[in-house]
């Protein structure tokens, strides 16, 4: 099977824009967009030119993708080796990302601490990847409900390949709209205060839909309409 023949797969075509999604919702949180200027900072160093600005951005995403795709996959093998689609399992996979739902609309505040590691100022391009690496670790407040919700439906693939895949996704939903803030383009710093402004309707939003996706995985709709689709895409063939 060819990774376009994967990503079409039943199960994939409802969690791959989830994960999307997730990773879009992640990067929109108040403990993310506010600091991408602090962040372009840090990884350009003092030499703030386009190019570099660009270089540090694209290495920091990198930096955190490695991390995210690595727990993508090991989700995957964990979904894999302890059978995640028992109905029991389904249950308990489907009330934590319910419970990290209301924890990124600010109701369990337990779940909204984190850690910070002390950077150097102005790490410049060779800590560009350290600090991504730092930023996935960190495990902020709002990188936590929704990373720990891709995971779990990476696990509920039950493959390593897909799970990957997801974490990819997410990332890249939190380092393309990065990307283009560094490449400075005009209407994306537009759409970032506007943004600003709203923030709190977007994290509204991102914990209803993870609250909507857990309660489908808690009933068993989640595995029924990824079955109905499984059939349905069965005989569709993909151009080499």
């Amino acid at each position: 099977m060819n990774p376009g023949e994967i990503a079409l797969n039943g199960s994939m075509l409802i969690a791959v824009p989830v994960a999307l999604l997730a990773g879009i919702v992640t990067f929109l949180s108040p403990c993310v967009l506010p600091l991408v200027p602090g962040y372009l900072g840090y990884v350009s160093g003092s030499a703030n030119t386009k190019t570099r600005v660009m270089t540090g951005a694209i290495l920091f995403v990198l930096g955190f993708s490695a991390v995210f795709v690595s727990l993508g996959v090991l989700a995957g093998t964990a979904g894999l080796l302890v059978l995640v689609r028992n109905p029991w399992i389904q249950v308990v996979l489907g009330l934590m990302v319910v419970i990290f739902g209301f924890a990124m609309i600010g109701q369990l505040g337990f779940l909204q601490r984190n850690f910070k590691l002390k950077l150097s100022p102005k790490m410049g391009l060779a800590g560009a990847p350290f600090l991504g690496v730092v930023f996935a670790l960190g495990w902020t407040p709002c990188i936590g409900p929704t990373l720990s919700a891709v995971l779990v439906l990476a696990s509920d693939t039950a493959d390593p390949l897909r799970g990957g895949i997801l974490a990819t996704v997410y990332s890249l939903g939190i380092g393309i709209p990065f990307i283009l803030i560094a490449a400075g383009f005009d209407w994306a710093k537009t759409s970032v205060g506007f943004i600003k402004r709203h923030i709190r309707t977007f994290n509204l939003v991102g914990g209803a839909m993870l609250i909507v996706v857990g309660i489908l995985l808690m009933t068993g709709l989640w595995l029924r309409f990824n079955n109905w689709l499984q059939v349905v895409t069965s005989g569709i063939q993909l151009p080499l």
